[in-house]
């Protein structure tokens, strides 16, 4: 009920709030706060001069924007559809981890390890414009990020991998001298346990050379439990499994670590040299328990796997970057080598109690795999007249990804470990890409302004695996994204936008590996090799009015990738694999409304999304198709000279689209924060999902076996944080532009 409270008043905020800020101030403080919010968007580490000059020649789809401004605010909205999210000062900042700081982000949800904009599917992740893996994404301290931007009408610039773009934007050096923070968080949650986090930056600028260095490590515990039931109805197969999965982890150590040197010839260019990498080394255990009923009787079984998974992510970015003449044209040649190196040693205990006899087994499951990534980029942007620009680029990678399961068993009774040849396997992918894009940005009159551009693509790869019998096979194809945005400038307060975009997604490397993850005798996740590429095509019209931003849009899927719960070679027996079902129709409009006041800083969104996915293959049972509403709020109240409360609650809703359904869910976050010292300590203290509403449930049917599952993660804790920080900085000097690579968001 109190959250339904919370929001009831965001959504009377949103629609019939009369707090305004008179546009007379917005105008006067626009073009100030526009350079120093560009500024935060590291397209470029040139000096102050040099900037000037790229700050004006931003993109085109860039160049009408309603900035909201007084207190820190929470969004900045761009008039393609882009929004700026800022961290610092923000409930935001007080995530535990960047995945949760997404959930928290208005329009993105966040659900099991895929990371989605509302209307759009599934977002790519940049980090300071290179786009990462997974891995590296979950290692970036919070404390590091400065804003998020939200691109959900990427231009061809962007990789075509992705619906939609979400670029992470870290703190940099921007003063000479030196800098640094240290800041130790200590969460406490009743459902997983007491967890630390410490985070240490430093930066140091002086003359032409800048030096950044982080380090931060996590230790304690995590949790996550799934609760599945599986059933047959019909009563000549009939089989109900009852399966409960706890994943109790121990974060041994979750570090990352990287320093960054940039040394500047003039002020037209520069070279910079960054290595980064982060550790993961979990431990724990997940039990899991399988209880299953059939036409034969009641069996039980017990799985005890001891996790040891050590997982060694690295990376190194080698940057030039020149501008070319007065006008502020850029040329930019980046490279970049990622290696991945995962080991897993993980020891596994099952007891089966089967017709009143108990059978007792051990397994060894082994597992070591690398992935390998060398890829090199340039870009060219050309500014012609002072409202016209083309940009062009290319980009090579290759890939090599190897790994190598061995799965052996033992008896109870000798304790003797054998070779188990149809769990074990090899799996052997080499790709390369090749690509190619341009982008032409101009204005049509007074009023419009558009770019116009295309990406091409060509992919080649070679497969090898022994899983399930010896699969050998390369495949070649080439695809041609073209994309259009449109901007109107109808009056000072009236923005408009029009865009299509397309896109691709490709399978992750895992997903393509079809080794076996073991969680009981009839429970396992393998991938599979025959996937395909996800191609989308989107359409959206926006327009932004005053303090109000609508939009609403089409998304059409072909081949999505989607994932299900399959029926294996015995009868009690489940293979969790990805998969493509047909296609898939989305429609989906949202409405936004920011204010600020001297005390009280506000950003409210409601959205709706109708989705229907389409498949005769895989035997899916079909579903209603019914809309989902998603709420947001969230609340700033400044006291001046005592503390900051933070308040932040969404609502996600009901959903279901053809062939699934998924249960609502929601959280409510509060926060309250004080500086000590001038500023130089932070305390903050932060109830995160205080009615522990995030789980995320469901139901579908598939293959006449209907299915239910609801997940449940640590998202409800109290975190207290201690930060300090300390320098001597005096002038605007480092930032970094990195290549972009999407091989790094497939590598796990």
């Amino acid at each position: 009920m109190k959250f339904l409270i919370v929001v009831v008043i965001s959504i009377y905020c949103l629609i019939f709030s009369s707090i305004e800020v008179k546009a007379q101030v917005v105008k006067n403080n626009r073009d100030k706060s526009y350079v120093e919010e560009d500024k935060l968007i590291e397209k470029t580490t040139l000096p102050e001069s040099a900037l000037d000059s790229i700050v004006k020649d931003q993109d085109h789809n860039q160049l009408n924007e309603v900035v909201v401004k007084s207190n820190p605010s929470l969004l900045k909205y761009g008039a393609n559809g882009t929004i700026d999210v800022n961290v610092k000062g923000t409930v935001l900042a007080t995530s535990s981890s960047v995945n949760e700081l997404l959930s928290r982000v208005p329009n993105v949800v966040v659900a099991e390890g895929q990371i989605s904009v509302l209307g759009k599917g599934e977002a790519i992740i940049y980090l300071n414009g290179i786009l990462i893996n997974y891995e590296r994404f979950a290692a970036i301290p919070v404390s590091q990020i400065a804003k998020i931007e939200v691109i959900s009408n990427p231009s061809s610039k962007y990789d075509a991998e992705g619906k939609a773009v979400v670029n992470i934007i870290t703190k940099q050096n921007i003063e000479n001298g030196i800098m640094g923070s240290a800041s130790q968080h200590v969460t406490v949650s009743k459902f997983a346990g007491k967890s630390t986090n410490t985070l240490l930056d430093f930066n140091y600028s002086k003359g032409k050379f800048s030096f950044i260095t982080n380090y931060g490590l996590q230790l304690g515990k995590g949790r996550e439990l799934l609760y599945t039931t599986r059933t047959r109805p019909n009563p000549d197969e009939y089989m109900r499994s009852v399966l409960t999965t706890d994943w109790r982890r121990e974060y041994n150590n979750y570090s990352n670590f990287g320093f960054g040197l940039q040394y500047t010839f003039s002020e037209k260019s520069y070279v910079s040299l960054a290595y980064s990498g982060n550790i993961e080394d979990l431990g724990g255990v997940v039990e899991s328990r399988n209880s299953i009923t059939n036409n034969t009787g009641n069996s039980f079984y017990a799985t005890d796997i001891a996790k040891n998974d050590v997982l060694l992510n690295q990376f190194v970015n080698l940057n030039y970057n020149i501008i070319t003449d007065p006008k502020g044209s850029s040329l930019f040649i980046g490279t970049q080598y990622s290696n991945y190196n995962g080991t897993i040693r993980d020891f596994i205990e099952e007891n089966s109690l089967v017709d009143e006899s108990n059978i007792q087994k051990y397994l060894k499951n082994n597992v070591g795999s690398t992935i390998n990534i060398v890829a090199a980029q340039a870009d060219y942007s050309k500014k012609i007249k002072e409202n016209t620009k083309l940009e062009m680029g290319a980009k090579y990678s290759y890939a090599t990804i190897k790994s190598g399961t061995d799965f052996l068993i033992a008896n109870a009774d000798d304790i003797i470990f054998e070779p188990d040849d149809e769990l074990s396997s090899d799996f052997k992918y080499n790709e390369k890409i090749a690509a190619a894009y341009f982008t032409f940005g101009s204005t049509w009159g007074e009023k419009v302004n558009f770019s116009i551009g295309a990406r091409a693509e060509r992919t080649n790869y070679d497969l090898y695996t022994n899983a399930n019998g010896i699969q050998k096979f390369g495949k070649s194809y080439g695809n041609f994204f073209p994309n259009l945005l449109l901007n109107f400038d109808f009056s000072e307060d009236w923005k408009g936008h029009l865009s299509y975009v397309s896109r691709i997604t490709r399978p992750r490397y895992q997903a393509l590996n079809p080794y076996v993850i073991y969680q009981d005798p009839f429970t396992t996740i393998e991938g599979n090799p025959n996937l395909l590429p996800e191609k989308v095509h989107a359409f959206e019209i926006g327009t932004m009015y005053k303090k109000f931003d609508f939009k609403i849009g089409y998304t059409y899927k072909i081949d999505p990738i989607s994932g299900a719960a399959l029926r294996g070679d015995t009868p009690n027996s489940y293979i969790l694999r990805s998969l493509n079902i047909e296609k898939e129709h989305t429609f989906f409009t949202s409405l936004s409304r920011s204010f600020n006041v001297k005390w009280w800083t506000s950003t409210n969104t409601v959205s709706m999304s109708l989705s229907k996915s389409i498949d005769n293959f895989y035997e899916y049972a079909l579903g209603p198709v019914k809309p989902q509403i998603y709420l947001y709020s969230n609340n700033t109240f400044t006291i001046p000279d005592l503390f900051k409360v933070q308040l932040l609650a969404w609502y996600l809703g009901d959903k279901s689209y053809g062939l699934r359904s998924e249960n609502a869910r929601s959280t409510v976050t509060l926060g309250i924060e004080r500086n000590f010292f001038k500023d130089a300590l932070k305390l903050n203290f932060t109830a995160n999902d205080i009615f522990h509403k995030f789980m995320v449930s469901g139901d579908y049917e598939v293959g006449q076996t209907q299915i239910y599952y609801h997940r449940t993660y640590t998202t409800n804790y109290f975190k207290l944080i201690a930060t300090y920080s300390f320098g001597n900085s005096k002038k605007t000097n480092y930032k970094k532009t990195e290549i972009e690579q999407s091989e790094n968001s497939r590598a796990r």
